[in-house]
């Protein structure tokens, strides 16, 4: 059973699939909204130059390039989710309202949610301060910026409900479709640069190098983000009543990336706090440490963007992945890890094998986010340094987590219909 069988008799996944389709068409829509009072023109030559705000500008969808009111994009709300993750980390009490069930996520939900609006606030204030200079003459600063703020925290919290209700109604996760449709909508202006580039002079031979190189990373991110160690699990014959169940043999499957896509997009929505609030600070020290230092192809930029993909695989890992609670989960029912004791001898087994595997997960993503970039700084093809390793990875992460969501929606259906 296919999906496209699945799609025309399932009336439920019909509605999720067009369900999902309106509200990212609103989406795009209002991210070619501009906000009025500014020079249109005079901001796209400004991001035509290329620069950091380029890259801020690929997960807003172009949204910052027309200064819509969707240019701050899903972005707030994805760090105000960091920024709870942590929180439950370092506050215990935080941690057991998450836990108290259905009532406690939709506490911390809805706390997510006010310090999404409180960030969208503070990036909206700087960012229309940073834009005051491209106010069409006669305006009013202090009315622009007013307007402005409105217009952005407005926007933003609508691009946050919007994911929330393709999370719950439709199909697929709501914040990372919107990247997903933010970074496809930019790949027309990647394709537009690649030929002037061409017309300007660069080898088409290093535009076929980088076009096989971003090939060979979508192949890479498939088998990484579907790489999986399978650990054996007996299970024990059991007596429930007047039944005796066989012992079984199964497995554990554990991802390399535990976190998936997860980690790349945190640690990229970090390094683009830094990246804009400096467009808009009017220090020279500044401008000229983050022109000349903390690069889109810096070094400076790349070792902290490592850093942090290190930091949140492992910590994604950590609030995600319980051995102890698997390892008992496992005695509870009567199985054990072939080889490995029961108890604590299997908790650091499980330990020692996830430790490993974040590792090598950690050190895989790192190497996905780096090598677009050091290959367009050798064959000199820039036309692509916004799509990158990072963006690749969220596509393809978003796809195939998509692909496992319609998957189980279609052997869910098929159980119901076996059971009737």
């Amino acid at each position: 059973m296919n999906f496209f069988s699945v799609f025309l008799s399932s009336a439920e996944l019909r509605r999720k699939v067009y369900f999902t389709l309106a509200l990212l068409a609103i989406y795009r829509l209002g991210s070619h909204i501009p906000i009025s009072g500014v020079d249109l023109q005079a901001i796209q030559a400004m991001f035509n130059q290329g620069g950091v705000l380029g890259f801020v500008n690929l997960f807003s969808g172009g949204g910052l390039s027309r200064f819509s009111i969707f240019a701050l994009g899903i972005l707030p709300y994805i760090n105000a989710s960091i920024i709870m993750q942590l929180l439950m980390v370092v506050m215990p009490k935080l941690k057991e309202i998450a836990e108290e069930g259905e009532s406690g996520r939709k506490q911390v939900a809805q706390y997510t949610r006010y310090l999404a609006v409180g960030l969208a606030l503070v990036q909206g204030l700087f960012m229309s301060i940073g834009f005051k200079a491209f106010i069409q003459p006669g305006g009013s600063v202090v009315g622009f910026v007013f307007c402005s703020v409105v217009g952005l925290v407005a926007g933003a919290a609508l691009v946050m409900w919007l994911g929330e209700l393709i999370t719950e109604r439709g199909i697929g996760n709501g914040a990372s479709l919107i990247i997903f449709v933010g970074i496809v909508s930019q790949m027309p202006f990647y394709l537009k640069n690649t030929f002037i580039l061409l017309s300007g002079g660069v080898s088409i031979i290093g535009v076929i190098i980088m076009c096989l190189v971003l090939m060979g990373m979508v192949i890479g991110i498939v088998y990484i983000q579907e790489a999986q160690r399978r650990i054996p699990v007996q299970y024990a014959k059991r007596i429930v009543g007047r039944k005796m169940y066989a012992g079984q043999n199964t497995y554990i499957p554990l991802r390399l990336i535990q976190g998936g896509v997860l980690p790349i997009i945190f640690a990229s929505a970090v390094l683009q706090f830094p990246l804009m609030f400096a467009q808009y600070v009017p220090l020279p020290v500044i401008q000229n440490f983050f022109n000349n230092y903390y690069r889109y192809d810096g070094f400076i930029y790349n070792a902290f963007f490592c850093f942090l993909i290190f930091f949140f695989t492992y910590f994604y890992t950590a609030i995600t992945f319980n051995p102890q609670e698997l390892a008992e989960n496992i005695k509870k029912y009567g199985g054990f890890i072939v080889g490995v004791r029961p108890g604590k001898p299997t908790v650091e087994y499980l330990e020692a094998i996830i430790t490993k595997l974040t590792l090598v997960g950690a050190v895989c993503l790192a190497f996905i986010a780096l090598v677009p970039t050091v290959t367009a700084t050798l064959t000199r093809v820039t036309s692509f340094m916004g799509l990158g390793g990072t963006a690749l990875l969220i596509l393809v992460g978003v796809a195939l987590d998509l692909v496992r969501q319609v998957e189980t929606f279609i052997i869910s259906k098929k159980y119901e219909r076996v059971l009737e």
